[in-house]
């Protein structure tokens, strides 16, 4: 059972999961189907039940399944980000070409390749999300500009000084306060909304994805 691995064990597992959920595409058409993205914070949390006031005003009950897991989010540096690196970064178009970065998130070594491709994505209308391999970092005079490469292709994306650059934490259910902020995963079921995974926000660092 989970409880007996090491807690760096447990969230490689836990994010191995997350990755995949969080690269999946969010496209116009997805959103008349079974997957949602719930951004919120907790209202409450018991047994098998959260209750969460998503962004948009909504009050939603998720049914978490059997072996759900969670994660947390700790803070990085846009220095941090080095070629090699396997990140995750949602961005919107620039009118000047390329992607300029809403967030982004450095995975752990053990997660690379997790996901890995660009898809729609539900952060802001028309934003996408990468997961990818950075190619080369070039500092410039408003932050650093990436190349990324995935499955044959390249994509450059600005990141802005002062762009939330977030890496994975271990977190448990006890993170789970009213009040923290949580991203969640979700498919919309018969029964309702259920989710196998989510992260919450934890020492003040909260889900920028």
């Amino acid at each position: 059972m989970i409880k007996n691995f090491t807690p760096a064990l447990a969230l490689v597992l836990s994010s191995i999961s997350l990755a995949t959920m969080v690269a999946l595409p969010v496209h116009a058409e997805d959103a008349k189907g079974n997957r949602i993205n719930v951004r919120g914070s907790v209202v409450s949390f018991g047994g098998s039940k959260l209750t969460v006031k998503t962004r948009e005003g909504e009050t939603l009950d998720v049914a978490l399944a059997d072996g759900w897991q969670v994660s947390a989010v700790a803070n990085a540096k846009i220095e941090d980000i080095k070629p090699g690196d396997f990140v995750g970064i949602a961005s919107l178009p620039k009118k000047d070409g390329g992607d300029g970065a809403l967030e982004v998130l450095i995975f752990p070594p053990a997660l690379k390749g997790a996901g890995e491709g660009s898809y729609g994505w539900d952060l802001k209308p028309e934003s996408s999300m990468t997961n990818a391999t950075v190619a080369d970092a070039v500092k410039g005079v408003d932050g650093r500009t990436v190349t990324v490469a995935y499955k044959g292709k390249e994509k450059k994306i600005s990141i802005p000084d002062g762009t939330p650059v977030v890496t994975l934490a271990p977190a448990t259910k006890d993170d789970l306060v009213p009040g923290a902020v949580v991203f969640v995963p979700a498919e919309k079921a018969s029964t309702g909304t259920v989710a196998h995974q989510l992260v919450v926000g934890k020492n003040g660092v909260v889900p920028p994805m």
